[in-house]
């Protein structure tokens, strides 16, 4: 096993090694970047940043995200399809967990982060009320495809159109071949 001393730390990059693997193949197994952090025990933004590092595919960030979603698992799978490189869909009892799960001051630090993290993406598409879709859209500086699931407040999980967020996915991925292509 081989050990790195960095300063007064003694690193093993065994455990390295198999923590990154144990990350990629949760990932690849459909779970959520949250999920993982939870389940590993570690930050989210790690394993963002971790995927930014690997990532080798050319074209424009395109993240997905969306609530109070009944079909979270279908809508995951067709993003996980499509290639999209962020995802977070939440049922309705998950977007009240998120918040109560959090006091006022993380909640806001953890909004801000993801607003953040979002500014990354050259294209969000944002599935939710009709206002969420607009707040959205005035908050970041890309291009924000809006879905919305109807008016606000949304207060139960609404159903996806799937054909319908399969074509609106379809059609980011195409322009995305096109600047590829240089046309």
């Amino acid at each position: 096993m081989q050990f790195i001393r960095i300063g007064e730390k003694l690193i093993s990059e065994g455990k390295l090694t198999r923590v990154i693997e144990k990350i990629l193949q949760l990932r690849a197994q459909g779970y959520s970047q949250k999920e993982v952090a939870e389940r590993l025990q570690i930050e989210r933004s790690f394993i963002s940043h971790l995927e930014s590092l690997g990532q080798i595919r050319r074209g424009e960030r395109v993240a997905l995200i969306g609530f109070p979603v009944a079909n979270k698992e279908e809508v995951q799978e067709l993003a996980e399809e499509m290639g999209i490189d962020f995802t977070m869909i939440l049922s309705e009892e998950e977007r009240w967990s998120f918040i109560k799960d959090r006091n006022g001051i993380s909640l806001f630090n953890e909004l801000l982060q993801l607003i953040k993290e979002l500014q990354e993406y050259q294209k969000v598409v944002f599935i939710g009320s009709d206002m969420r879709v607009e707040t959205v859209q005035s908050l970041l500086e890309g291009e924000v495809i809006g879905l919305p699931l109807g008016p606000s407040p949304i207060q139960k999980d609404m159903v996806v159109d799937l054909e319908k967020l399969r074509e609106i996915l379809e059609k980011v991925k195409d322009k995305d071949k096109d600047k590829d292509k240089g046309e």
